[in-house]
């Protein structure tokens, strides 16, 4: 059972399980291209997650995250074309960013809007439900959190 963040990593970088398929490590200015594309800045702890992973899996769960510097011309599992993509076509809060889908179409994304210290917190989001009917409920205090519990219902 993984208890935290730093534990969660470890697994990942030492796998021996074959589960974990990540595309690798991203560039500091690959991620800071990302960050302009979006406009907002990573937290400390997805940041670390995305320059040392990117994109990936670990046994059935796929985590949407970078890829490449192509952001306009790509697909699934591109979190920044993702999110842009949502943001035109389901008017996805500029807040939000997508990391998860839930295969029921509710999207899960970072609120850079509910913040804990540094950390945003991990929010449900149904595209296609007007603003005032949208729910935001909170599924993960922060990455970290999210990232150890999608972990553990793997191991």
């Amino acid at each position: 059972m993984i208890r935290n963040f730093e534990e969660a990593l470890e697994l990942l970088k030492n796998d021996k399980s074959g589960k974990a398929f990540f595309s690798g490590s991203k560039s500091e200015e690959l991620l800071s291209k990302a960050e302009e594309a979006l406009s907002l800045k990573f937290s400390p702890m997805y940041r670390k997650f995305l320059s040392e992973f990117g994109a990936g899996s670990y046994g059935s769960v796929e985590f949407l995250d970078l890829i490449d510097e192509d952001f306009e011309d790509s697909c699934v599992p591109d979190e920044i074309w993702y999110t842009l993509n949502e943001r035109q076509s389901s008017n996805l809060p500029n807040n939000l960013v997508v990391i998860y889908e839930t295969g029921d179409g509710d999207l899960y994304c970072q609120d850079y809007n509910n913040i804990d210290a540094t950390e945003p917190k991990i929010v449900a989001y149904s595209p296609g439900v007007s603003y005032p009917n949208q729910m935001y409920k909170v599924v993960a205090q922060s990455f970290g959190a999210f990232l150890t519990e999608k972990l553990n219902s793997v191991i």
